[in-house]
Formats: C-alpha cells, structure tokens, sequence
C-alpha cells in the first residue's frame, strides 16, 4: 500500500511538471496577470544594485515633452568618471517590473462527486566635449561651481559639478541652459551642506537622433560610498500632486529596508472574485489607494521580495546572468548565477509626506514576500451525487467571503460587486439519489 501510495505521488509530480506551465510549479495553479508599472501615468523606476559601499544605480528617464529641454540633476555622493557612467536600454526596466509586479493567479475547483487526493505543494525551484572659455571659468567661480568633471555618454552629456552655495548653483544651471523649477536653491541647499557632488545631464540633441530612439535611455553611475540613499526631494519641486516611484534593490544579502520610514506590506494572499481578472489593473490601483490612504500616505510599501533564481509562481521568467549585468548586478562570476536577492519597494510621496531623501539598509533578510490575490473558479459542470449540494453551498459563502474581503481591500461598494459575481446554483439533490448512494456504499463494505 504504501509502495502505490509513492507510485501515485510521483506520477502527480510528473504531471505538475510537464504538462503545467513552468511558472505554476509550486501551486499547481496559473499566473493570469500583473500590476505593472503602466497602471501609473507618472511612475519611475530605479534599480539600485549593492554590496557594501560598492552601488550601481540606474535610473529610469520618464520626461515628457521636447528632448531639447530635458535636464537631469541628481546629487551624488563622489566625482563620477567618465568610465563610471553607462547609458541602458529600458527593457531592463521592463524585466524586473514585470518579474516583480504584483500578481493574480487562478485555480480550478475540482468535481466534488470525484474526489481526489491532496498532495503538498511542490517546492520552488559621445560627442565632443564642452568647451570652456576663461571668462565662463570666472563666472562659475563667483558663483562658487566648480566643473569636476564634463564628458558625455550615449545622447547624454554630463557634468560633474561642486558647489558653495545653492543660489549659486542654481543662478549657474539656469545661466548655461538647464530648464530647472524657480526655487530650486531651497532643495539644493541640504545636499550642498552635506558635501555632496550634483551630477547634471542633458540632451545632446545630435546624437539623440543618432540613435534612433523615440524615448531618452536610462543612466547608470557606479560609485562608492557609505551613504546608501535616494534623492527624491529634488523631483517634489515644482510636484503638482502625488507622484509614483518604484524601487528595485537588488543585494547578494537579502531584503534591502528604509530606515528612515515604515515600509509596509502590501495586502496579499487575498481570495477574490473571478470577474476580477477582467478588471485587475482598476483592482490593484483601488487596492493601493486604499491602503495609502489607511496608512496615512506616510508609508512605502513592498510588493515583491525573492531570490531571483527562482519565483513562486512566475509573472515573467528570471533575469539571466547578462540581464542581471545589465541591472548593475556586478559581483557575479561572468555568466553565472549566483545569489541576487530583489526588493521591489512602492512609493507614492509628496512634499509634505516625505519631507526626507529614502535612506537604505542591506539586511540578511532572505523572507520571501508577494503581491498575490488568488481567483478560484467554481466546478460549473454537472454533478451526480450528493456531496454536490454541499459543494455548491460551500462556494456560495465563499463566493461572498470573497465580495466582502474585495470591498475591504479596495473600497468598492459591496452591492455592486455582488452584481458582478456569478453565484452558483444550490441545487436541491433527489431523496432518491441518496438511498441509491447509500446503497451502493453498502454493497462496496460488503
């Protein structure tokens, strides 16, 4: 007996393993779709790669309107060289947001009239370079700049600079043709106290059309530092509401936290409506809102933390060795895999909420963490016996359970979700059905 037992176990094995899709080894189930960064009209992205003061930052260019006027300045903490600034292609981006958006997956009710076993889950598996005349060399001295360093990379030329004072700094970019917000000086100031360098880029419009792209590429800047944060009071400046940033932190060592706020987690494992899957990316974007609001907006929320040589169930397939190259991941042996933990971070600040810069810390933390909301379909097809009608009233109050905890988690009123939901029909089951069962039980102990 136990011998047959084995036998049925390992050919379940084998099923899940070939005829289930890869991405739905653990469940047995299947990913049906993802919360993605393109739910947000104003939402970038930043891969932060680390390990020990070593960082490779990335950094997504969401700028809308005329190339020509696009500037970037981003306070840093070390003069970058030339060789410590590349240019990336989005899709990287595109990877690791679709690898780690929250997701919806889908199981199948069996036939309650032809039981099967239970079994545990399967464990997962440049152009030329700025010129400077003497008298533009007096004119950044009294207003105390100081070009550390000038070159440019991809359609981006770069600059370096110091400086003494904000009203300085920024008299100066507005001077040499940087478009920044009126008032900058007031948010320059605090990085300027701390000693910290201004990276400045802009658009070289001629190699722009060079490459044949229609959007500005993402930078990435290697450098090493104790400080591990992220600057985000710069892009608050001329904010006209509340704006979205997704983080991707990658470690050898496992989760990467906030020091300075609470990080939360987003709601997950949640059991929800199958019209759902037609109307996830409005379910996740009210779930979101909800628990921002809950949290009184002062919060950053994980939505993904997992070993990247693996996921449970998959929304996209792992990064591999060149793709996690690409991310900044740089202590890996040449193509190979090697431990690279990610934690996707969610934040949605303003001004008044998130009045500091984000401030990092590496953790031995390896808890794997999802966005997850599971969608069960209900055995629709006929039945012929009389565990049926208890089946069919065991979904039902499933079916509101799941009504009640969407209206929870997203605020939508509970009578227009009811509307939405095919309840099953209890169906009243033969008297004489059951003496023929009771029957047929009989005869099979006999």
């Amino acid at each position: 007996m136990k011998l047959f037992k084995l036998f049925i176990t390992l050919i379940f094995t084998v099923f899940c393993l070939t005829i289930i899709p890869k991405y739905a080894l653990a469940f047995c189930g299947f990913y049906v779709g993802k919360a993605d960064t393109s739910l947000y009209n104003k939402a970038s992205q930043v891969i932060i790669a680390r390990e020990g003061n070593r960082t490779v930052l990335t950094m997504s260019n969401d700028y809308q309107g005329e190339v020509k006027d696009f500037a970037l300045v981003v306070p840093v903490p070390v003069v970058l060289k030339q060789e410590q600034v590349k240019v990336r292609e989005a899709k990287i981006l595109e990877r690791l947001d679709a690898f780690s958006s929250p997701r919806l997956v889908e199981y199948f009710d069996d036939n309650p009239c032809e039981p099967r076993r239970q079994y545990d889950k399967i464990p997962a598996p440049s152009s030329a370079p700025l010129q400077e005349s003497a008298g533009s060399a007096r004119r950044d001295n009294a207003l105390g700049v100081t070009v550390e360093e000038k070159f440019s990379v991809g359609e981006y030329d770069i600059l370096i600079l110091s400086a003494k004072e904000s009203d300085g700094l920024e008299i100066w970019l507005r001077e040499n043709g940087y478009k920044i917000p009126k008032g900058a000086s007031q948010t320059l100031q605090p990085y300027i106290k701390q000693k910290l360098k201004f990276f400045v880029a802009k658009v070289n419009l001629e190699e722009f059309d060079k490459t044949g792209f229609q959007s500005l590429r993402p930078l990435q800047m290697a450098y090493e530092s104790p400080k591990f944060m992220l600057p985000i009071r710069l892009g608050m400046i001329n904010s006209q509401g509340e704006q979205d940033l997704i983080v991707y932190l990658l470690s050898p060592k496992g989760q990467i936290e906030l020091t300075n706020y609470r990080t939360v987690k987003i709601p997950s494992d949640a059991n929800i409506p199958e019209f759902v899957q037609k109307e996830f990316a409005p379910f996740y974007k009210s779930l979101f809102q909800r628990s921002y609001e809950r949290e009184n907006k002062k919060v950053a929320f994980l939505e993904y933390a997992w070993n990247m040589a693996n996921c449970d169930p998959c929304s996209a397939d792992p990064l591999n060795p060149e793709e996690l190259k690409q991310a900044g991941v740089f202590w890996l042996p040449d193509n190979s895999w090697g431990n690279v933990f990610i934690t996707r971070l969610h934040v949605r600040y303003t001004r008044d909420k998130f009045p500091e810069d984000l401030q990092f810390q590496e953790t031995g933390n390896q808890q794997f963490f999802q966005g997850r909301y599971v969608m069960t379909h209900p055995y629709r097809a006929e039945m012929n016996c009389s565990a049926a009608q208890t089946y069919q009233t065991s979904v039902r109050k499933r079916q509101e359970e799941e009504a009640k905890t969407l209206a929870n988690l997203t605020g939508w009123n509970i009578n227009e979700i009811r509307k939405k939901i095919d309840f099953v029909t209890i169906e009243q089951v033969p008297w004489w059905r059951k003496l023929s069962e009771l029957c047929t039980n009989i005869f099979k102990k006999v």
